[in-house]
């Protein structure tokens, strides 16, 4: 059987990350954060999606570089549809489909929420068999969303419920900036969390 490669471009918000996959097994992973949001407290629109069209093509050459492969071997180029900020998805969906079209190779539109669960799914090597049997329950906390969803099979999710106003991690990311950790609060706490001491 001949290995398939996929490409996945993911700029919903502020970060610029590039991931090349083969038969389900991770072999690169490169992310650009963007420092300027920083000096606001918080994500600026503008600034992102601007800071996307400077980083995506350094991102992406060296995720196809760091995996081991060429352009050439790819099989499709996945990114990310929605939902976040439309000035950065507009960002990676033209790069996207630029680099599908220039390879001739399938685009595949990915759900930023369903993307999320379905990380439980990528295999760090070809014997990693941790995945959570199905179906199974999965919080869903990110910047802008926060759901539980009932995970039938990768192609069948049920949202059970979600919050109508602020989501969970943009909470974090609000007490994070109150307490003077610093934003994005999310990363920050955590990065606290696996230096501390699991049975204090």
């Amino acid at each position: 059987m001949e290995d398939i490669y996929i490409l996945g471009i993911e700029s919903s918000c502020d970060d610029t990350s590039a991931a090349v996959l083969r038969n389900g097994v991770l072999l690169s992973n490169v992310t650009a954060s963007q420092e300027v949001h920083r000096a606001y407290g918080g994500v600026v629109p503008e600034l992102a999606s601007r800071a996307h069209q400077q980083n995506v093509v350094p991102v992406v050459d060296q995720a196809i570089k760091r995996a081991g492969i060429t352009k050439e071997q790819l099989s499709a180029v996945a990114f990310t549809r929605g939902p976040g900020l439309m000035g950065s998805l507009l960002a990676g969906v033209s790069f996207a489909k630029g680099f599908a079209r220039s390879l001739n190779i399938p685009l595949i539109d990915v759900n930023h929420l369903q993307g999320h669960v379905m990380a439980h799914f990528i295999k760090e090597s070809d014997d990693d068999n941790h995945m959570p049997p199905l179906p199974f329950i999965c919080l869903l906390v990110s910047g802008g969303n926060s759901q539980i969803v009932k995970v039938n099979a990768y192609n069948d999710m049920q949202v059970l419920g979600q919050t109508i106003d602020d989501a969970a991690g943009e909470a974090i990311d609000k007490c994070s900036k109150v307490i003077g950790l610093g934003s994005p609060g999310g990363a920050i706490i955590g990065k606290l969390a696996r230096a501390g001491t699991p049975t204090a």
